[in-house]
């Protein structure tokens, strides 16, 4: 599935628009569809988030979401994966999380799909980067590999399995490798 865009329109117009699954995204005008998520997609995507969360919600510190929509600088974005430092996630009146995050994440993750533009997926890394995301990582399930984007430095290509991955500055529990990513496929 190739991700082509949908249609152009503007922003205010895009917002209005009912959700949808595999969720749609406003990049320059115009409107894309995700590609459906498959195994090792879900798989790394779910565990992925669930061991970020387990040291960062419990400490508060931050917490991590999947498939949050983030409207800022002109686009509306669903990354895979977003985390927020605590301090900076929206709530509403009540205190409880906000529904609409107007706001770039501090790191995001995608994990590329089979046949899905990278392009893409590299634009919009680098347009969060350029709205204040700290990091932004590219996992490919294909070549087990993790492209990290540290803003305002050069991108990292990481695929040796012992490579500790550079993170978002969060204390020192959390610390990811390679190995421990691609490891969580296999059905043990």
């Amino acid at each position: 599935m190739v991700q082509a865009p949908i249609k152009t329109l503007s922003l205010e117009e895009f917002l209005k628009l009912p959700d949808s699954k595999p969720a749609k995204e406003y990049i320059n005008r115009q409107v894309f569809q995700k590609p459906m998520p498959q195994g090792h997609h879900s798989t790394i995507q779910v565990d992925l988030t669930e061991t970020i969360n387990a040291v960062v919600k419990k400490q508060r510190i931050g917490r991590a979401y999947t498939e949050l929509r983030c409207v800022f600088g002109g686009r509306a974005i669903v990354p895979d994966i977003t985390l927020f430092r605590w301090e900076r996630i929206p709530v509403d009146e009540e205190g409880n999380v906000a529904n609409v995050f107007n706001l770039a994440p501090d790191w995001m993750i995608e994990i590329l799909s089979p046949n899905q533009n990278p392009t893409i997926v590299t634009g919009k890394i680098l347009h969060a980067l350029n709205h204040g995301t700290q990091m932004g990582w590219i996992i490919d399930p294909e070549t087990q590999s993790v492209l990290v984007y540290p803003m305002g430095k050069q991108p990292q290509l990481f695929s040796d399995k012992t490579a500790i991955l550079p993170i978002v500055p969060l204390g020192k529990d959390l610390q990811l490798t390679v190995g421990e990513i691609f490891g969580w496929l296999k059905h043990q």
